[in-house]
């Protein structure tokens, strides 16, 4: 995977609990254990807007698919609905009884999905006044770690040991049994198969629509960490964060480890990756590390630059 270390940004924000870059890949979300979020030009190392209303951590952040709003939970138990331009709060909508893990737009933005420690999915209206969510999907036992959305379908990934997809065209329900605390799942690029990062420190790759275990991918460091995984651009890598300080990169056809990603500093204490977003259309690589986001790319884009 032919990509360069070219940027490490201290956030100023406590450690930062998620990056997200937005659906064009032009800036970035941090969210940070400061209870704020951050807007970035990544490449220019630039802080753009702070949004700050949550009462506690910021635990994860989606920009919607015009760049207008921001969907932002945390560890508050309520999910804000934020206004770009401005900076300001638009809604702010509280069901949950745990602190929000994470949340997603759908693909036109307007809904938001929404996990918990309370074990349940919350489906929200961004559109509507209504406070109450549109549905609650309670059928986890156990924390809702991470959600991903396609264009009809929500997959939910817990630490009951099970990954769940909701298919809202057609009502049903698919769940898939890992025997290991899920900390994230997600969908190839091409849609035909799920990664899925588990606690014992193995990611596992499953045909989405058989269940089949097609490969497992070992090595890098858990150590009890909620940590994010994802594949590149072509599905030909997984990335992974790690209790080590280095972005795990695996080919997915050999399952072998082919990068230890890692900033070009001599730090002794290196602080664990936990969370990873890959540019929506090349392998331009963020990672959140402490108090840092690091950033690796295959080239520099002119416009992106300026």
């Amino acid at each position: 995977m032919d990509v360069t270390f070219v940027n490490k940004i201290d956030c100023k924000q406590g450690a930062v609990r998620a990056v997200r870059f937005n659906v064009d890949g032009s800036y970035c979300l941090t969210c940070g254990s400061d209870k704020k979020i951050k807007l970035w030009n990544p490449y220019r190392g630039v802080p753009l807007k702070t949004y700050g209303g949550h009462g506690n951590e910021v635990l994860d952040a989606c920009a919607s698919c015009d760049s207008s709003q921001i969907v932002s939970c945390g560890m508050d138990k309520s999910v804000i609905v934020w206004d770009v331009a401005t900076g300001n709060p638009v809604r702010r909508l509280r069901g949950h009884a745990g602190s929000v893990t994470t949340v997603k737009y759908n693909e036109e933005s307007t809904m938001a999905i929404s996990g918990s420690h309370d074990n349940s999915v919350m489906c929200w209206d961004t559109r509507s006044r209504t406070q109450d969510p549109v549905q609650t999907l309670r059928e986890a036992k156990d924390t809702v770690s991470s959600i991903r959305v396609s264009d009809h379908e929500i997959l939910a990934a817990s630490y009951d040991n099970r990954i769940r997809r909701y298919d809202m065209r057609v009502g049903e329900l698919l769940v898939d049994y890992l025997g290991e605390a899920v900390t994230c799942a997600s969908f190839t690029r091409d849609g035909q198969c799920i990664v899925v990062s588990c606690g014992d420190g193995v990611i596992r790759l499953m045909d989405k629509d058989t269940g089949e275990l097609l490969g497992e991918f070992s090595g890098h460091s858990a150590e009890d960490l909620c940590l994010e995984s994802t594949v590149d651009c072509k599905d030909t890598h997984i990335l992974s964060g790690s209790g080590d300080g280095r972005l795990w990169v695996y080919e997915l056809a050999t399952q072998k480890v082919v990068e230890k990603l890692s900033a070009n500093d001599l730090e002794e204490k290196r602080h664990p990756v936990v969370s990873v977003t890959i540019h929506p259309q090349r392998n331009c690589i963020l990672a959140a590390s402490g108090g840092n986001i690091l950033m690796w790319d295959t080239q520099k884009s002119d416009d992106e630059k300026d």
